[in-house]
């Protein structure tokens, strides 16, 4: 009894991936050969759609970079997009005049932001590429992306202060919150702000210490170099005539406004608002000022100086002084061409 040989079957089948697939599909239909089917599968089509999704991706990348540099080149230029824009200039209130601010600030701070927005555009881009270009050769993508949420929440929480700094600095750069050479209070530090990066920013105090500060741990930023800044001086004049000492002070203040070097540093004339309070030693007269960010401690200084010689020229500091030694004794107007004396008990 002869027995039946099984007979190989001339024309095997392709692959799984080849049958699923609508080019192998349509070339084993054609041709009846598996082989060659699955040899245009893997040798034509998959280099193809490899070469199609780079270049897709290089595209895209081209694009959105370009994009990205037209946004930094307008910033630039001085017409800023909304996001973009510093904080301060979107509240007119926020400052006098927008277009004081430096260009070259605002240069930096766009290539700052638009140096960031490329890296993370490529690694978009060329992430998405190579799941694509993994899913083509067959690779289950499955256990890879579940493998990176596990690692990135690990990484997550092992680096948590570092994420938190860099998306502080990134935030501090698109608000322009502060820049190099602006005069800072960030709580524990204040000084001259001499280096800003994503995650730490650099400020030298008054007394040279340089201090490095992670930006996830800045939680107030108090900017003197921003705009314009108001000079406050609350001066003495114990229990003389408010009236008298108030003439005064507005005529020192008027002259530290008609000085030629001081000058371009005031906004608006000094202002003596009159009696602030009232303390055991008498009253206390405010005069303010509004001055440019960088001449506010030029102007303060000389302002106090012609407050204070005004006060001692006219007398009244001879009677506060006065009152303070003999305490309760009435207090004389100044003589002619002299100063006051105090009556003694």
């Amino acid at each position: 009894m002869l027995l039946a040989l099984p007979v190989a079957d001339p024309s095997p089948a392709p692959s799984a991936d080849c049958r699923t697939d609508a080019w192998c599909k349509n070339v084993w239909d054609l041709t009846g050969s598996a082989w060659f089917a699955e040899g245009s599968y893997w040798i034509v089509l998959k280099p193809l759609r490899v070469a199609l999704i780079l270049l897709l991706a290089i595209a895209a990348r081209w694009a959105l970079h370009r994009t990205i540099n037209r946004l930094v080149r307008t910033t630039t230029e001085g017409a800023v997009p909304t996001m973009l824009r510093p904080l301060r200039e979107r509240i007119p209130s926020a400052t006098l005049d927008p277009e004081q601010f430096m260009p070259e600030r605002r240069r930096q701070r766009a290539e700052a932001i638009g140096s960031v927005l490329r890296s993370m555009v490529t690694a978009f881009v060329f992430g998405i590429a190579l799941l694509m270009v993994l899913k083509e050769f067959s690779f289950d993508l499955a256990p890879l992306l579940a493998s990176a949420g596990i690692a990135g929440v690990a990484l997550g929480f092992g680096a948590q202060s570092l994420v938190k700094d860099l998306i502080a600095g990134l935030f501090m750069l698109i608000e322009d919150q502060y820049g190099v050479g602006d005069n800072v209070d960030l709580g524990e530090a204040t000084g001259v702000v001499e280096s800003v990066g994503l995650r730490v920013t650099t400020v030298r105090d008054g007394r040279g210490v340089l201090w490095y500060i992670r930006n996830g741990e800045i939680v107030r930023v108090g900017n003197k170099s921003q705009g314009w800044a108001l000079v406050v001086v609350d001066m003495p004049v114990g229990f003389a005539g408010t009236e008298e000492a108030t003439a005064v002070l507005r005529t020192a203040a008027a002259s530290v406004a008609l000085d030629p070097g001081l000058a371009p540093q005031i906004v608006e004339e000094p202002e003596v608002l009159g009696v602030e309070q009232i303390t055991v030693d008498g009253a206390v007269i405010r005069t303010v000022v509004k001055t440019t960010a960088d001449g506010q401690f030029a102007v303060g200084r000389e302002l106090r100086r012609r407050l204070a010689e005004a006060l001692e020229n006219s007398g009244i500091t001879a009677r506060i002084a006065a009152a303070r030694l003999y305490p309760g004794a009435p207090t004389l107007p100044p003589a002619s061409g002299g100063t006051g004396t105090a009556g003694a008990t």
